[in-house]
């Protein structure tokens, strides 16, 4: 099954963002394009809209004159639904309503052809649902666009329960034909991206309710150490927090209420308040003229240890020894089986995060995981009120000579990276096994739907087979309410890694 042919005429109902977003990618790629919204004269503006953006294109050189002129000639707003019995796609993009979409659907299942493929862009009802009102759900399919739709490549294309796979077939390939970058999926609750991102917010709220640090240190430490574009805090500002925790909300329920995708009681509060982040003026961050910007926890200046002696494998962090010799800072290397850890001349002991405390320790300092310690600009340590100042101030010291701004948070296993990513990939694992997608389509999604630095499986390639079940399967015992609970998956996967490679544990 090919894309449509540009000969075919495209429809999307609702003239909202994503509804003028979708219209203009598939008047773009050359299709006829109606335009419907049941509020009269909403189609004509929404018109009128498309071709000011493509003006602005022709501006910024990015089409002819020629092209938008005749895009805009099959630009056609329809009056009336019935305007739309030609089309062979139409795509919806109206309220996140089952049964106004429902509605929507039955009418247009009397109006439009046999072999019209029908789809949604819903982000938060199940695809199958919708469906469920149709007489023929096998021409039905989610075509998931990413606000804003013209600029983001990103489509999910999702298959419902009875969605025919030369339909999901069709979808993809239309999709792929406009220049997105496709990837399909099984209709789950929040498809691939809503799915598999939760963690990132969910893991920086918990810290800061635990009060193991502020926002600003927290968004500063998955940036400048995580390598993300952005902090949860300031990205769900940018989103708005209601829409945020709108999200989380439908997943969380979707799942029967799953531990795993439990709601924050923080957001909801900044909710409650009308906080709603940047288009109210304040979210987590104050955002009002004249307000001062929040900024992260910066350690003061402290001396480097004298040496390190490193004691068995850093595992992620190995490249740390390379630039600690850099720092000119003598490193002695112990061949004894004591996990990722360095010992200072205090005797203290400076460990990657591994979902322990460190309080359970005599003198133990936890340091964060990085996408890369290099460039890292930013790495977090972890101490509890008994490790003793000596070696916490040696820890510092040891990064400040590695050229980092370094943050100490409070005693929370797993830290902010660490547990953030072993969650990521924990869910990306459970994913694939319930085929909700493939390991390659999972990693595009999330780097391309919400711009992460490495796609969950590109982690935990790089990190080791077993590190994020690890990582998990400690903070479980420290948490036992299931939320860190490895999955099946990620037992399998890393029990088959220690299996091959001779394990007898």
């Amino acid at each position: 099954m090919t894309a449509l042919d540009l000969s075919s005429p495209v429809a999307v109902v609702g003239t909202g963002t994503m509804g003028q977003g979708i219209a203009q990618v598939a008047l773009v790629a050359g299709h006829s394009v109606r335009l419907y919204d049941a509020v009269p004269g909403r189609a004509r503006e929404a018109a009128d809209t498309i071709g000011a953006r493509l003006d602005r294109l022709v501006e910024k050189g990015r089409v002819s004159a020629a092209d938008r002129d005749a895009a805009r000639t099959r630009l056609l707003p329809a009056e009336q639904l019935t305007d739309l019995a030609d089309c062979t796609l139409v795509i919806e993009a109206v309220l996140e309503e089952l049964a106004v979409k429902q509605e929507l659907f039955r009418a247009l299942e009397d109006i439009v052809g046999e072999d019209c493929l029908l789809a949604t862009n819903t982000s938060s009802l199940s695809v199958t649902a919708v469906a469920g009102a149709l007489r023929n759900p096998g021409r039905f399919v989610g075509l998931h666009f990413f606000n804003p739709a013209p600029l983001l490549p990103l489509v999910e294309v999702v298959s419902g329960f009875a969605t025919d796979v030369s339909s999901a077939t069709r979808a993809y390939e239309t999709a792929r034909a406009w220049g997105k970058t496709p990837v399909a999926c099984a209709d789950t609750p929040g498809f691939i991206v809503n799915r598999i991102a939760r963690p990132f917010y969910a893991e920086a709220f918990a810290v800061h309710e635990a009060q193991g640090a502020e926002p600003a240190t927290i968004d500063a430490v998955l940036r400048e150490c995580g390598g993300f574009k952005m902090g949860a805090f300031e990205l769900t500002d940018l989103i708005g927090q209601d829409v945020n925790e709108s999200v989380t909300h439908s997943v969380w329920r979707a799942f029967f209420q799953d531990v795993r995708f439990t709601p924050s009681l923080a957001q909801q509060r900044l909710v409650e308040s009308g906080r709603l982040g940047r288009k109210s003026g304040q979210g987590w961050y104050d955002y009002t003229d004249g307000a001062e910007r929040d900024e992260p926890h910066t350690a003061e200046r402290a001396q480097p240890p004298a040496y390190v002696v490193v004691e068995g494998d850093l595992g992620p962090a190995a490249e740390l020894l390379a630039l600690i010799r850099e720092a000119g800072i003598p490193v002695r290397e112990e061949e004894e089986d004591h996990g990722t850890r360095l010992v200072m001349p205090s005797g203290g002991q400076l460990a990657l995060a591994d979902g322990q405390t460190s309080v359970e320790f005599r003198d133990v300092v936890y340091f964060d995981l990085a996408l890369d310690y290099r460039r890292a600009t930013r790495v977090a340590l972890s101490a509890s009120q008994d490790t003793s100042q000596q070696t916490l101030g040696e820890a510092v010291g040891l990064f400040q000579a590695l050229g980092k701004d370094v943050s100490v948070i409070g005693d929370v296993p797993g830290m902010i990276v660490a547990r953030t990513v072993a969650r990521i990939v924990d869910l990306a694992h459970d994913a694939v096994a319930k085929g909700v997608a493939t390991e390659e389509d999972i990693d595009t999604a999330m780097r391309l739907g919400v711009n992460y630095p490495l796609g969950p499986f590109e982690w935990s390639r790089r990190l080791g087979r077993n590190w994020a079940y690890a990582l998990l399967d400690d903070l479980h015992m420290r948490d036992p309410s299931g939320r860190y609970a490895p999955s099946l998956a990620l037992y399998r996967h890393a029990y088959a890694s220690d299996k091959r490679e001779g394990s007898t544990s």
